[in-house]
C-alpha cells in the first residue's frame, strides 16, 4: 500500500466494508440511545444522512443511571484533579538502582499528571463513559496541542456514528476507520500539502461553510500504526478521492475500548442492553399510567340527544353552564371498568431492575444512613467482584494505551525523558480508587500477618524485614514516592544504578 493511487482505493474499500459490517448493530444502538440517553446529538446518525427521531420517553430512570455511571466511572477509574497512575522500576530493576529511577519516574509521572490536568481531558473522557454505558463501545482521540497551548495534550471524544473497526486477529480495536465532515478550511490547515480537487474548491468558493467528507484510517503493522486520510468520493468526482496525507506513529492515537465483549463479536455490549427489555417495558407503562390519569382527572361522559345538548361544544372547565333539556338527564359520568393500581408494584420492580443492571446501586451515592468500616469493605469487595472482568478490559484496552500515547508526546516534546515502559525497565501502576480497592485488602491481609508474626514473640519478628515492609505497606497504600526513604547506596552499587537508569530512558522507544 505505498502507491498513491492505489492507496486510497484500498482504504475506500476496506471503510466500506467494516461500515456493511458494523450495519449489523445499528438498530439495538438506535435503542439503546433513544431509552437511555436521548436526544444524543450525531451519536447514531446514518452515514451521510440525518439522525433518526427519538421515540416519546415517559421514564427517566435509565438515563438517571447512566449519567450515574458514567460519573462514577469518572470518579473511580479516571478522577480528574487526582493521581489515578504511577510509574515505577519494573521487574528487572535492582534493588540497589530504585533510589535512583524511583526520583525520576515520580517527577515524569507529575509532569504527564499536570498535562492531563491542564487539558479537556475529563470532559471528553465523561462523553466516553456516556458512550460506553449506552453503546458498549467508546473511543477517544489524543492528538498533540499546537506549541503555547496550556497543555502538550488534546483529547476528543468521538461519536460511534463516525467509526468503524475492522477484525485484526489481536483481539483489540486496533483497525479503526473515521468517516466525518470537515470544514474545508481545516482540511487546508490539517493537509496544506493535499491536492484538493477542483470540484471541492468550486464548492468551498461558493460556501463559506462547505465540508469535505474525510475518511480517517489508522491501522496496525508491524512496528507502530499506519495513518492515512483520504477525501471520500460520495459527494463529488471520482477524481475526489485523494490522499490528503498519511505518517505512522508509536501508539495509535484513537484509543478504542469495550464494556463487554461476547466471543466471535468485533463491537462491546452495554449494561443498556442487557436492561433494555426492563426500558422498555417500563417506559410503556409509565405511558399506559399516564393516559390513566388524564382519563381519572377529565373523565369519560355520556350524554342523550335531546335536541338541547350537544356534546362538540361543551368545555369541561370550572364555572362552565352546560343546557339540558328539562328532565332530561344531561351530561353522565361514565364508571371505569377496573382500576390500575397494580401498574406502581410492576414500575418499582422495574426500575429496581434498570438501577441494578447499570450498577446505580453499586457505584452511586449512599443515600441510607452511615455505614460502618465492615460494610465498606464488603461493599468494595462487591463492587471489585462485579467490575472486575469490565475493569480488567478497560485497563488493557483504554489505561494503558492512553497512559503510552501521552508518554510517547511528552518525550517528543522533550517534556519527560523517553521512556521504555514495557514492564522490564518501567511498568506503570494504577491508582484508581477501583484499582486501590485490591491494593488495600492485599494490605490488610499483609497487616494481619504481621499482627501473628507479632504475637509468636521476639525470635519470630527477626525473620520480617520491617524497613522493606514498611515501603511495601506504602506503595500498597498509595503513599507518594517522596515520603518513602529508599536504601541507600553504596559505592559499588553507583554503576548498576546508571546503567539501569539508562536502559530505563531508552530513546528508541519512541519514534
Amino acid at each position: 500500500m505505498t502507491d498513491a493511487n492505489v492507496f486510497p482505493a484500498e482504504i475506500l474499500a476496506r471503510h466500506r466494508k467494516a461500515r456493511d459490517k458494523r450495519a449489523e448493530w445499528e438498530s439495538i444502538w438506535r435503542e439503546c440511545y433513544d431509552y437511555a440517553l436521548p436526544s444524543r446529538a450525531g451519536a447514531l446518525a446514518p452515514v451521510g444522512g440525518g439522525a433518526a427521531k427519538p421515540e416519546r420517553l415517559f421514564d427517566g430512570t435509565a438515563p438517571d443511571a447512566v449519567d450515574q455511571l458514567a460519573a462514577s466511572l469518572l470518579s473511580q477509574l479516571t478522577p480528574p484533579w487526582a493521581r489515578w497512575f504511577g510509574l515505577a522500576p519494573g521487574s528487572d530493576a535492582a534493588p540497589e538502582a530504585r533510589a535512583v529511577l524511583a526520583p525520576e519516574l515520580e517527577r515524569a509521572a507529575q509532569i504527564l499528571q499536570s498535562h492531563f490536568d491542564r487539558s479537556n481531558f475529563a470532559v471528553e473522557m465523561h462523553q466516553c463513559y456516556l458512550d460506553l454505558a449506552t453503546a458498549g463501545t467508546a473511543s477517544l482521540l489524543i492528538e498533540e496541542a499546537p506549541p503555547g497551548e496550556a497543555s502538550a495534550l488534546r483529547f476528543s471524544a468521538v461519536p460511534l456514528a463516525q467509526l468503524a473497526f475492522e477484525e485484526t486477529g489481536s483481539g483489540r480495536l486496533e483497525a479503526v476507520f473515521r468517516r466525518w465532515e470537515m470544514p474545508l478550511a481545516r482540511v487546508r490547515a490539517r493537509f496544506p500539502h493535499a491536492e484538493i480537487s477542483a470540484f471541492a474548491e468550486a464548492r468551498g468558493a461558493r460556501d463559506p461553510d462547505a465540508t469535505l467528507a474525510v475518511i480517517e484510517a489508522v491501522l496496525p503493522e508491524a512496528e507502530g500504526f499506519l495513518y492515512a486520510a483520504v477525501a471520500d468520493p460520495e459527494q463529488g468526482p471520482a477524481d475526489e478521492a485523494a490522499l490528503l496525507g498519511q505518517g505512522r506513529f508509536a501508539h495509535s492515537p484513537f484509543v478504542s475500548f469495550r464494556w463487554l465483549k461476547a466471543p466471535g463479536e468485533l463491537y462491546g455490549r452495554s449494561p443498556v442492553m442487557k436492561a433494555l427489555p426492563d426500558i422498555k417495558t417500563a417506559n410503556k407503562v409509565v405511558e399506559l399510567v399516564l393516559k390513566n390519569a388524564s382519563i381519572a382527572v377529565t373523565g369519560i361522559w355520556q350524554a342523550d340527544d335531546d335536541g338541547v345538548l350537544n356534546p362538540a361544544t361543551v368545555r369541561l372547565v370550572p364555572g362552565a353552564i352546560i343546557p339540558k333539556a328539562v328532565g332530561s338527564a344531561g351530561l353522565t359520568p361514565l364508571e371505569a371498568p377496573g382500576r390500575f393500581d397494580v401498574s406502581q408494584l410492576v414500575l418499582e420492580e422495574l426500575r429496581a431492575r434498570i438501577r441494578q443492571a447499570l450498577l446505580a446501586d453499586k457505584l452511586g451515592q449512599v443515600s441510607g444512613p452511615r455505614m460502618s468500616a465492615t460494610e465498606v469493605l464488603e461493599r468494595a469487595a462487591e463492587m471489585a467482584r462485579v467490575l472486575g472482568a469490565t475493569y480488567g478490559r478497560l485497563q488493557s484496552e483504554l489505561l494503558t494505551p492512553l497512559l503510552l500515547r501521552a508518554i510517547a508526546i511528552l518525550a517528543r516534546r522533550g517534556e519527560i525523558p523517553p521512556l521504555a515502559v514495557d514492564g522490564r525497565a518501567v511498568t506503570l501502576e494504577y491508582k484508581s480508587p477501583l484499582a486501590r480497592n485490591q491494593a488495600r485488602m492485599d494490605a490488610q491481609q499483609t497487616l494481619l500477618w504481621l499482627g501473628a508474626v507479632r504475637d509468636l514473640g521476639p525470635e519470630a519478628l527477626a525473620a520480617v524485614d520491617h524497613a522493606e515492609a514498611a515501603r511495601w505497606l506504602g506503595r500498597a497504600f498509595g503513599v507518594p514516592g517522596e515520603l518513602i526513604r529508599e536504601p541507600s547506596l553504596a559505592p559499588g552499587d553507583a554503576g548498576t544504578a546508571i546503567a539501569a537508569l539508562a536502559e530505563a530512558l531508552n530513546p528508541g522507544s519512541v519514534s
